[in-house]
């Protein structure tokens, strides 16, 4: 297929979420589905106002870090312009923790993954594999991104997300409050939701910790349809 879109894939950070493995695994599905893809390894690239005017879809994967000013600038005026942004867990809720611009524009913040029973932890990441439920809404039971997809269970980390009421959200996933736990009610943060800003779409799934994790067919069908849904 001749390519007739631009996507560039912006990986890094924290290494513990396999930003290479973890894009690599959907540029097959990008150039299959006409984008020439491109990749960088740093947010300085967000300054480059050519490049994103050329551009249809970001997709970061980029755990952490730290962005300066006027990248995140860069960032916000190509999606408010019409670049699609999208991205999975930690590479775009969990990245740049110290701008609060970039945060408004993602709409939701990672705060914690709850763990196992202390009795039961081995003092390794598995510590905070619990099994979940994400549930998908009856209000996205017809969008694009999550047509036909029924509430489904995994065992990973499971995200709470500080977020506000701007986001379009398709589904959720409710922390249990346990024994263990300082909090003393169940809590629903948004698992994948949506968000328009200015002229761009913005698109985030936090499942996505490890490779087979998005591998999973539900999660793998969400992230490919949100990655064409974000695109300009």
């Amino acid at each position: 297929m001749n390519a007739t879109k631009r996507a560039l894939i912006v990986r890094g950070g924290w290494e513990g979420h396999q930003p290479v493995a973890a894009t690599d695994l959907f540029i097959p599905f990008l150039e299959s589905s006409g984008y020439r893809v491109e990749v960088a390894d740093k947010p300085a690239v967000y300054t480059d106002a050519e490049l994103m005017d050329q551009t249809d879809l970001i997709v970061q994967c980029f755990t952490m870090g730290s962005i300066e000013r006027d990248e995140v600038r860069g960032l916000r005026a190509a999606v408010a312009a019409g670049v699609g942004l999208a991205g999975w867990h930690g590479g775009i809720a969990d990245s740049y923790r110290g701008s609060a611009d970039y945060l408004q524009l993602i709409g939701g913040q990672f705060a914690c993954h709850p763990g196992k029973d202390p009795k039961q932890r081995e003092d390794d990441e598995t510590d905070n594999f619990i099994p979940y439920r994400v549930d998908v809404l009856p209000s996205a039971a017809e969008h694009p991104i999550t047509f036909g997809i029924s509430s489904f269970d995994l065992v990973t980390e499971q995200y709470w997300v500080l977020s506000d009421e701007y986001n379009d959200v398709l589904a959720t996933t409710t922390l249990a409050a346990e024994k263990w736990n300082e909090w003393t009610r169940p809590v629903t943060s948004p698992a994948v939701w949506t968000r328009q800003w200015g002229k761009g779409r913005v698109f985030v799934a936090t499942p996505g910790h490890s490779l087979d994790i998005l591998q999973t067919p539900q999660v793998r069908t969400i992230i490919e349809r949100g990655l064409r849904w974000a695109s300009r």
